[in-house]
């Protein structure tokens, strides 16, 4: 598909905020203009009116006319970048007068609601007002979605991204520090909370938030229970012999659900070459066969796994190594931005649209095409690149214009005031 400039749309904050950032960066791989709307730049602000101490209901109020200038932000942003797409990842600060608005501008949207649709609700309210819903989970969520008026249902799972999520050399004191003979990266969910009693008497490290007021499991929670950094996660999966992987749920009697979606970090630690132990989902097997993950059913079967493949390394890493093979070859976040463009061009008439972008001239002098081509290379461009897709480029760079940066928006406001007189 030709380059294309989308707008990636991030949440205030939450678990679809670093997915967000590896879809930007694999559509840029594929060369696409890629603005980002940075919403958690407003976070703090919004965090802010808590302070004020008002009423509940006032504060409702606050909260809501907060979020509806950050919507018109994003309005805003589209009017200047014009994208040919834009991306809102679950929970991105868009309602429902922007929505209606970017949809009677022409603009399409797809959201990625990368979240468990019984547990999160909210998509009833906002579905219908995207042209694309991207969806971890099949039946019966494309029914309910196509009963409310949204036919566009794509079944998109989660990825990792290969330059991000990969096999790292540990320093020892990184080793010391990050690692164990099983670990466990995610918040305390009851189920976890349960099942991670049992093994207290193992070498085990609990990584992530929300496991406060468990004195059995308190010991284990690395960092006081401070977020952790998706680069200390990465840290966090190569340095484990036994990674764990057990699906959240908020219910306690049910500790393995068997669910449907398969979370990221099933494939972010396969994309480490790390190995793991996750728990059975009904979607797992369209995504790896059974000699690439480790799975169990039961808590007892985890333990009685644990055990095996604590003494086992051989095993352990021909897992690992099927696992990334697999991840590498069709689950990156490359694949899922291509599968979700290439859905949105079936579905939407005469998308995406031609555009009359003005090219630069084929007939430069030598010196003058080598700056050109040095110039896209420095910004991340292929030489296909249009006129105007150089000059957004040129605009986003900070610190000093160069004598080159500066002569193409000189043409740039020139061809402007051209194109107006004439």
């Amino acid at each position: 598909m030709k380059n294309l400039r989308i707008l990636v749309v991030l949440p205030l904050y939450g678990g679809s905020l670093p997915i967000g950032r590896y879809v930007a960066s694999a559509l840029r791989q594929d060369n696409h203009i890629v603005e980002i709307f940075e919403a958690p730049e407003f976070h703090s602000a919004y965090e802010s009116l808590k302070s004020l101490k008002v009423t509940t209901d006032r504060l409702s109020y606050l909260q809501n006319s907060f979020l509806n200038v950050v919507s018109q932000s994003v309005l805003a942003k589209v009017e200047t970048f014009e994208p040919d797409l834009v991306i809102a990842m679950a929970q991105a600060p868009l309602n429902h007068q922007a929505l209606k608005r970017l949809r009677r501008d022409g603009v399409t949207t797809a959201m990625w609601f990368v979240e468990d649709y019984r547990l999160f609700t909210y998509w009833k309210s906002f579905a219908p007002f995207y042209d694309i819903f991207a969806v971890i989970q099949k039946e019966p969520f494309f029914e309910e979605l196509a009963a409310i008026g949204q036919p566009n249902a794509l079944y998109l799972p989660l990825a990792a991204q290969p330059d991000f999520h990969q096999p790292i050399k540990l320093t020892s004191v990184e080793q010391k520090k990050f690692g164990s003979d099983i670990s466990f990266m995610g918040a305390g969910y009851p189920n976890r909370r349960i099942a991670f009693k049992e093994m207290v008497n193992y070498d085990i490290k609990i990584w992530g938030t929300e496991w406060e007021g468990d004195h059995v499991l308190e010991p284990l929670v690395q960092m006081n229970g401070a977020r952790v950094s998706p680069e200390d996660c990465v840290k966090i999966f190569n340095a484990t012999k036994v990674n764990l992987n057990l699906h959240s749920s908020v219910q306690s009697k049910k500790l393995v659900t068997f669910g449907d979606f398969v979370n990221p970090r099933t494939f972010e630690l396969a994309a480490c070459g790390a190995f793991q132990l996750v728990d059975e989902r009904s979607l797992l097997n369209e995504a790896f066969a059974k000699d690439e993950l480790a799975t169990f059913a039961s808590i007892e079967e985890l333990i009685e796994k644990i055990d095996y493949f604590l003494n086992n390394q051989k095993e352990r890493e021909s897992f690992a190594v099927k696992s990334q093979l697999r991840v590498l070859k069709e689950h990156t976040y490359q694949t899922r931005m291509r599968t979700l463009l290439e859905f949105t061009a079936q579905r939407m008439k005469g998308w995406p649209p031609k555009h009359t972008d003005s090219n630069l001239p084929a007939n430069f002098p030598p010196e003058l095409a080598t700056k050109i081509k040095q110039l896209l290379g420095k910004l991340g461009l292929p030489e296909s690149t249009s006129f105007d897709d150089i000059v957004w480029a040129v605009r986003q760079q900070q610190g000093k214009l160069s004598e080159l940066d500066t002569a193409i928006l000189f043409l740039d406001e020139w061809q402007k005031l051209y194109k107006k007189r004439a």
